[in-house]
């Protein structure tokens, strides 16, 4: 077990169809850090094994089959969790988990909002595109992606 969860390290498989939520409960699951897809690489039936799950959708009806049963020598690994920076004339600066289809609103929201002196005009979301950094501009409803920067202006009047 590596990763964000709560107590990484190396745990016995104490029965024999111990499955991927169990094993996270013993390690005392996902750390606040963590992200949501969890990869289980292994080996099944000789050959290599690599299965991506997204946590969230093994507790939906009718998916069981998600919830892989661990087997001896996999290694399960938890990703850090999407992330958002937020900084300028807003309550609480700062980084901030990305929470699915998180918008701008959302994430200004968990910011503490605008200060007295920002302005939703001066929003702008400095996102990594290949080897340059895209400037936009957004509505209040776009979308935000792991490591965009928000960064809130001050009203000049």
């Amino acid at each position: 077990m590596l990763g964000q969860v709560s107590r990484p390290g190396r745990y016995p498989i104490e029965v024999a169809d111990m499955r991927l939520t169990e094993l996270l409960a013993v390690a005392g699951g996902v750390a606040p850090t963590g992200g949501e897809i969890v990869v289980v690489t292994g080996t099944r039936g000789g050959k290599a094994f690599r299965s991506e799950i997204d946590l969230p959708s093994v507790f939906a009806p009718g998916s069981r089959a998600q919830d892989v049963i661990i087997q001896n020598g996999d290694a399960i690994w938890v990703d850090r969790a999407p992330m958002v920076f937020i900084y300028g004339e807003v309550q609480r600066p700062g980084t901030i988990r990305l929470e699915r289809g998180m918008t701008v609103m959302q994430a200004l929201a968990t910011g503490g909002g605008l200060t007295q002196r920002g302005t939703e005009r001066g929003i702008r979301v400095h996102r990594r595109a290949s080897d340059k950094v895209q400037v936009i501009q957004p509505a209040m409803d776009d979308r935000l992606q792991d490591g965009d920067v928000v960064y809130v202006r001050e009203s000049l009047f």
